[in-house]
């Protein structure tokens, strides 16, 4: 049976509500040999991401229910701009739309005939919140360290960085990200629930300040949609 609310966590419906969710890094020096090079990384993703306004990119997703052993794949088109809004557009394994202008939430399922609605300040609390906000102000709400200190990069020679919550939430209780050095843009996030499910999100074809309009970030419920409420978690 499908569930009734799309919304977090699992089952190919509820799993894409977490996508929207993602937000980075802050600063922990574990050592003081690797301290400058950390800074140096974080340093330039902040500074990248405070000057970005909105944002366009594709991504890929892989969610990972650690119990059931269960891998659901998703793929789609995401748009973010700051003031909390964003538009994920997912395409496959069937399409779903989750929206907010930065007031309310709303999560699209047509093959559900089903639109969830919640605030948006509550449906992403805490360090859970926008995406280029958090990503331009990392050192307020995460500790971070290199994933791998001996190496500190992957085999393509970007940076990973492996963040703690300093307030965690039920949905997020650690995130790595793994950063562009050429240009300070996330490249793949895996984010941990408190049960240690995750979801890995690539992204590619990066586009940003691309003047996207506000009304992107508006949503209609389609005529004979039922309009739930979304389930706070």
């Amino acid at each position: 049976m499908r569930p009734t609310n799309p919304s977090p966590l699992w089952g190919e419906g509820r799993v894409r509500g977490l996508a929207a969710l993602i937000v980075v890094a802050a600063l922990l020096f574990p050592r003081p040999a690797s301290a400058q090079e950390l800074e140096q990384v974080v340093s330039g993703l902040e500074s990248t991401y405070a000057k970005i306004n909105d944002l366009k990119a594709e991504f890929s997703q892989v969610a990972k229910n650690k119990s059931l052993g269960q891998d659901v794949k998703a793929e789609g088109t995401v748009y973010l701009k700051k003031g909390g809004k964003m538009r994920w557009e997912y395409k496959s394994p069937s399409p779903q739309q989750i929206v907010s202008d930065g007031t309310y939430l709303w999560v699209y399922t047509p093959e559900l005939n089903q639109v969830n609605k919640g605030e948006a300040p509550k449906a992403l609390a805490g360090p859970a919140g926008s995406f280029l906000q958090g990503l331009g102000k990392v050192r307020e709400e995460f500790s971070v360290r290199f994933l791998n200190p001996a190496t500190k990069v992957d085999s393509a020679g970007r940076p990973v960085l492996d963040l703690t919550p300093k307030h965690p939430t039920p949905l997020l209780t650690r995130l790595i990200l793994t950063i562009d050095p050429k240009d300070h843009i996330v490249r793949q996030a895996v984010l941990y629930d408190q049960l240690q499910n995750t979801v890995t999100m690539a992204f590619t074809r990066v586009a940003i300040n691309q003047a996207v309009p506000d009304t992107l970030f508006a949503f209609t419920p389609p005529k004979g949609v039922a309009v739930v409420p979304l389930e706070p978690r």
